[in-house]
């Protein structure tokens, strides 16, 4: 008898284990659900898709692409403080655009190429003047405003490349180089490939090999080359970086930015550009060397740079004129990208813009099938039509959106033919 009572009390011990246990499980699961729903939700309001997801993990409400002004930033890339890297980058929420401009670390910043010295070349003046100086240099150079700047060194090259998993990149050459005095080691051979943090040092540094080679002529011999392969990686990193699946890593990211990088832009800054990155198509990336010519001078060989040419580079890459944006009397559009393909949301808005309408909020929604032309402030069929002609396709409908700042929203579908 007495066994049958204590094999009962362990049953109900047992029992009540099980009951808390379930118990426990369920509280979990409703909070795993709870937290996904509000995700989801947060995710909704702040614009859908990846963009909104990525606002939501940042903890801030979508900032309106029309508060988000065109930025331009001084890129330094550093090794034993010296300058290896010298690009100026632009970005423009806006339009979806964005560019990058090298400058050769020989390119002169004196008054007289007769009488040149060695320190008057622009990387000098970084170890002589820091980033300040080579800031200065540039913007006269350029005649561009020019308030922010990144310092990035090769520890934290090599972190931020680790974190994001590698990037696959086509090496162009077989990279042949030793260079104990700088602790330099370079073997890359030529060829599509999965590059981590140690071989995008190699990559980015390269500049000859062992046996004095570079760079072939077509692709661009010695600092031409170098600072094209730069670029190319630089296109293939944000394309890697922009991965939904590196959106939860934000975080681990931004870590090795406020660690490892130099640069005076604040998180409140970041946080409004980085939403609207995740729509970037490096496809709109436009990327090119600063014009001008090498010149032996006083026994100094120094780059020339090409005053006419550097201004009409510059008109093209960093000047954005308001009045082609921002438009008083333009309809206003609101675009989301519900066709599943990153590409379309560019392509949709500059047909719309060169067809004077004023995009002035993008983002990505759930997928559809049709593209849907929505009517939100009493505009006249024959703009929608129009509208619809633009696109190729699209179904008009009206909503009463009396608290809608935009006249029209369209959500882009996989019927949309770029």
């Amino acid at each position: 008898m007495s066994n049958k009572k204590e094999q009962k009390k362990k049953n109900k011990k047992t029992k009540k284990k099980r009951h808390i246990l379930l118990k426990i499980f369920i509280i979990f699961l409703i909070l795993i659900i709870g937290s996904g729903f509000y995700l989801y939700y947060k995710t909704q309001q702040n614009g859908g898709g990846v963009s909104g997801l990525l606002t939501t993990v940042l903890g801030q409400e979508d900032v309106p692409i029309e508060e988000v002004e065109p930025i331009n930033i001084l890129l330094l890339g550093t090794s034993q403080d010296m300058s290896d890297t010298i690009m100026v980058c632009s970005y423009n929420p806006k339009t979806q655009q964005a560019s990058m401009l090298s400058i050769p670390r020989d390119t002169y910043t004196g008054k007289n190429k007769n009488n040149a010295q060695a320190y008057e070349k622009i990387n000098s003046r970084y170890i002589a003047q820091g980033v300040d100086g080579v800031k200065k240099y540039v913007k006269q150079i350029l005649d561009i405003d020019l308030d922010y700047y990144v310092v990035v060194d090769t520890e934290a090259l090599i972190k931020l490349i680790d974190e994001i998993d590698g990037v696959y990149f086509d090496v162009p050459i077989d990279m042949d180089y030793d260079d104990e005095t700088q602790d330099l080691y370079i073997h890359l051979k030529a060829g599509y490939q999965l590059i981590d943090g140690k071989k995008a040092e190699q990559l980015l540094r390269f500049r000859h090999n062992n046996d004095g080679t570079s760079y072939p002529m077509e692709y661009g011999d010695n600092d031409y080359g170098r600072t094209r392969t730069q670029r190319d990686f630089i296109a293939a990193t944000i394309k890697q970086t922009m991965n939904p699946s590196n959106i939860f890593k934000i975080f681990k990211i931004m870590d090795i930015v406020n660690t490892y990088i130099d640069t005076n832009i604040d998180l409140d800054l970041a946080k409004k550009y980085i939403p609207h990155l995740v729509n970037f198509d490096t496809e709109n990336l436009k990327s090119g060397l600063l014009p001008g010519q090498s010149e032996l001078c006083n026994g100094v060989w120094i780059f020339i740079p090409n005053q006419k040419e550097t201004k009409a580079m510059v008109d093209d890459f960093f000047i954005y004129k308001e009045e082609e944006i921002n438009e008083e009397d333009a309809i206003k559009i609101e675009l989301l990208n519900g066709s599943g393909v990153a590409s379309n949301l560019s392509s949709v808005t500059e047909k719309l813009k060169k067809a004077g309408y004023n995009v002035t909020k993008t983002g990505t929604t759930t997928q559809t099938s049709k593209t849907t032309i929505i009517n939100q402030t009493n505009e006249t069929e024959e703009e929608l039509s129009k509208i619809q002609e633009i696109l190729g396709t699209g179904i008009i409908s009206s909503s009463s959106s009396s608290n809608s700042s935009n006249n029209i929203k369209i959500i882009i579908g996989k019927d949309y033919q770029n």
